[in-house]
């Protein structure tokens, strides 16, 4: 069986009968898997092989897959085929009505973007695991706050920023794209009151369903969530394979 490759990716043929598919789309540093999906779990390994060269091919550093965290046959394929597990996302769904906890004495939270220095100071301080944003330049962080779906909630003690909520809104959705608090300000309800504020928002907007995410390490908000009523909607496992040695 070879892999042919498609406008959009690359099939598996057997005997001239499509045996799985897998595609390959730009992500971050590199690009990520679609799939691989294919009929019987031997062809799995093959397809991975494929779309590995064609990244190759293409002078790629980094190859990333995001299986479900039940789907244990493709993990194990991924894991034989040196892919690491970075870490476990869990994504959890609400109506956003009912929630209303207010910010602690002395913290206030203001609608809007504080500039990219503030931003990026506050992104950085409050999960050490987040890096991505921290690339975009002052222009492309400008523009994306100016997206009228997008909008971000900071909380301030004084005039210090300790945290922030991003909201993203689709439809009859709204989703929290980010939310943390600097680690000086944790433990005295702040990201509860950013998630209710969220919530608030999200309901001014005439959604009906929020979402929220958190990684596996982020024990804390894991625990909001489950605490504030949000039902686990699914769990992701991403995976990374290093293809070309870091410059």
């Amino acid at each position: 069986g070879l892999a042919e490759e498609l406008e959009d990716g690359l099939v598996l043929l057997q005997e001239g009968e499509v045996a799985g598919y897998v595609g390959l789309y730009p992500f971050w540093d590199g690009a990520a898997l679609e799939g691989p999906l294919a009929y019987r779990e031997e062809n799995l390994p093959p397809l991975l092989q494929a779309a590995e060269k064609r990244a190759n091919e293409l002078h790629l550093d980094r190859l990333y897959a995001f299986p479900r965290e039940e789907n244990h046959t493709l993990r194990k394929v991924l894991e034989e085929a040196d892919f690491g597990l970075l870490h476990l996302t869990y994504f959890f769904v609400k109506n956003p009505e009912g929630l209303d906890y207010p910010p602690p004495e002395g913290v206030v939270i203001r609608r809007g973007f504080p500039g990219p220095g503030i931003y990026r100071e506050l992104y950085r301080e409050s999960e050490e695991g987040w890096a991505l944003r921290l690339k975009w330049t002052d222009e492309e962080l400008w523009e994306h706050f100016q997206d009228p779906h997008v909008h971000l909630l900071v909380a301030y003690r004084g005039d210090e920023p300790v945290g922030m909520a991003e909201v993203e809104l689709e439809d009859k959705e709204a989703s929290v794209a980010y939310i943390g608090v600097v680690p000086k300000a944790r433990g005295q309800g702040i990201g509860r009151a950013l998630l209710a504020e969220a919530a608030k928002l999200a309901t001014k907007k005439g959604a009906t369903l929020l979402r929220v995410r958190a990684h596996d390490h982020e024990t804390g908000a894991l625990e909001l969530y489950r605490n504030l009523g949000f039902s686990l909607e699914e769990a992701v496992a991403t995976y990374a394979k290093e293809l070309r040695a870091r410059r």
